[in-house]
């Protein structure tokens, strides 16, 4: 059975994103040549799940090669229907059922990156079974929470926690089963 992993950066507050969508603030973390793991992280994936906002904003800040480089299957969950774009694809059903579906397939593991709307549908199933959670030091004060209230309990297991030199701190832990 293949794992859904969560990697994703939230202020010290719990956002991930400033209202209007405004994720500038990620951008005092960054340095030249550090990726936070992300490299090392996405080597062990073939395929991507994000919303359609998520992704509608590394189209724009970074390039559709970023998801989709010809070696995972990216599904973009939409509301709208679009025609298939190389191996990403615009999923309008259930999301629950395409998570289950995709577990039970045999491949590397599956990546969860945002947004809040699919995470949280996620941890109201219990389909999240590993969490890498950077926060950024910066408390922002509104915007898109990362976890909504009234999902169900979900205890976890620690696994690590790093500290980078631009203040990042990354936390790693796995859903305890």
């Amino acid at each position: 059975m293949r794992n859904l992993s969560l990697f994703i950066a939230t202020s010290l507050d719990g956002y991930i994103a400033k209202p209007n969508d405004d994720l500038n603030f990620l951008k005092i973390v960054e340095k030249e040549g550090e990726d936070y793991g992300y490299s090392e992280f996405t080597a062990n994936i073939d395929t991507i799940i994000l919303g359609r906002k998520t992704y509608d904003y590394v189209l724009k800040e970074i390039s559709s090669s970023h998801y989709d480089n010809g070696q995972r299957d990216v599904y973009v969950i939409t509301r709208t229907e679009r025609p298939k774009v190389g191996r990403t694809t615009f999923y309008t059903g259930n999301l629950t059922d395409l998570v289950q579906q995709l577990k039970s397939q045999s491949g590397k593991n599956i990546y969860c990156d945002g947004g809040a709307e699919i995470i949280n549908e996620l941890l109201q199933h219990d389909l999240i079974d590993e969490f890498v959670i950077s926060v950024i030091p910066i408390l922002v004060g509104n915007g898109t929470r990362l976890f909504k209230d009234n999902r169900p309990e979900q205890q976890l297991e620690f696994v690590s926690a790093k500290s980078f030199d631009k203040g990042l701190t990354q936390l790693h832990y796995k859903r305890k089963r």
